[in-house]
């Protein structure tokens, strides 16, 4: 995570502080509307834990997608 706080304080000219406050308020933002499990599984992908988030994000659209026929 601190990877991606140093790519947006550079990119965007902000503190590192700043950059790890709006980094986790999209975190947050996407954990109340992805379905649930799936943002904490981010969050934690992002803080260097190992997650399948392709797996869960795949498998997820295969459903929908099987639903619709």
């Amino acid at each position: 995570m601190e990877e991606l706080i140093q790519t947006v304080a550079d990119k965007t000219g902000i503190s590192q502080d700043q950059a790890r406050s709006a980094i986790q308020t999209v975190i947050d933002h996407l954990k109340d509307k992805l379905p649930m499990g799936l943002g904490d599984k981010i969050e934690s992908y992002l803080q260097g834990g190992s997650s399948s988030i392709e797996d869960d994000l795949l498998g997820g659209l295969k459903n929908k997608i099987e639903g619709l026929f």
